[in-house]
């Protein structure tokens, strides 16, 4: 029974890889045609490649649920299609004990994921982030075309460049009153993290009058601010490309100011249900080799595969942004698909029997 067990294990394991690193393939390719159009001067091929390259971690935890559901069509595809399925199960093997056969590979692969998820792609992703923009950023600019914006209270800061270490770029500070009349705005050049606060170098402040606008400039100035560089490595990058930890610390920041933290949270439950999506698509391939793809062609299935993972990520996308319009809890928008495919899931595999 071991050497069985390690032998569908090992099956399903390899299908799933293999086609994780197509797809993966496919989507760095995809990701290296939109960078060639950024080129310049600064951003030239060599850098754009590096940036495609720091992006691949964050891209894997997003594709292993699609890549675990057409893997695991396309391994028990093959064991069924040479009849090894069948003679299983006429030796006495329970479609239960097959489906946890199959389950355990997708299992430590999914937990493999979450590891690099939340350790190792929030990492990269923020030096992937940040090498662009300091390539692509205009010192001669006050706003560059990247860059990031953010509100704290009455003040609406930008800039030009994150660093991971701490060192921010091209900053914009722009301070309002309650009646949202500004006040002030000052630019610094750049700003280094000293363990509670911020220096800002090469500054020039100008403030509203009555009676005019009076501007001062000094070398240095010390910037009391919450924002940590913990927190803007955090804002710097898509939602989705943060670690479960500091969604749901950025998201209790968001609120603490006033500020709409839906996104950060309709991703936090996202990627808290990726597993459970993660092992509902594989029910789901399970149930069509047992059920209605047993004789099917290879190329079918796949093709199966691809409508369904297609439905299902496109059904998540379509209630995310739904649960921020109407109001109701981000957790239901991720829950809900998930659901409706281990209901029909089980069902097919029930009916299978």
């Amino acid at each position: 029974m071991r050497r069985l067990n390690r032998y569908v294990s090992s099956t399903i394991m390899a299908s799933i890889l293999l086609v994780l690193i197509i797809i993966m393939g496919f989507d760095a390719l995809a990701d290296i045609i939109e960078q060639v159009g950024e080129l310049e001067e600064n951003y030239d091929f060599p850098k754009a490649m590096l940036f495609v390259l720091y992006s691949l971690p964050g891209n894997l935890f997003e594709l292993l649920p699609f890549a675990a559901l057409i893997g695991c069509l396309a391994g028990l595809g093959t064991l069924a299609n040479s009849s090894e399925l069948v003679v299983m199960r006429s030796a006495g093997i329970s479609t239960g004990r097959i489906v946890w056969m199959v389950m355990k590979p997708a299992i430590v692969i999914m937990m493999i994921g979450m590891l690099i998820s939340e350790y190792v792609a929030p990492y990269t992703q923020s030096i992937a982030q940040s090498e662009r923009s300091a390539a692509l950023r205009k010192t001669d600019n006050l706003v560059s075309r990247g860059g990031l914006w953010h509100r704290e209270g009455n003040q609406f800061m930008h800039f030009n460049v994150v660093q991971p270490n701490g060192v921010l770029y091209g900053v914009t500070i722009y301070s309002f009153d309650e009646q949202r009349r500004l006040l002030n705005t000052l630019i610094a050049e750049r700003a280094i993290y000293q363990s509670d606060f911020w220096l800002l170098e090469d500054v020039v402040e100008s403030h509203l009058e009555e009676e005019g606008i009076e501007r001062s400039s000094s070398t240095s100035k010390r910037w009391q601010t919450e924002l940590s560089p913990e927190l803007l490595n955090i804002l710097v990058l898509d939602p989705l490309d943060l670690s479960i930890e500091g969604l749901w610390r950025y998201s209790n920041y968001l609120d603490g100011q006033g500020l709409n933290s839906g996104p950060y949270r309709l991703a936090f439950w996202k990627k808290v249900l990726q597993p459970l999506s993660t092992l509902t698509l594989v029910l789901i391939a399970i149930s069509f080799i047992f059920g209605p793809l047993r004789e099917v062609t290879m190329g079918f299935r796949i093709f199966i595969g691809v409508l369904v993972g297609v439905v299902f990520r496109t059904s998540q996308d379509m209630l995310a942004p739904a649960s921020l319009v109407y109001g109701f809890q981000p957790v239901f928008a991720s829950l809900l698909p998930i659901v409706i495919a281990l209901v029909i899931g089980a069902w097919l595999l029930r009916r299978a029997r």
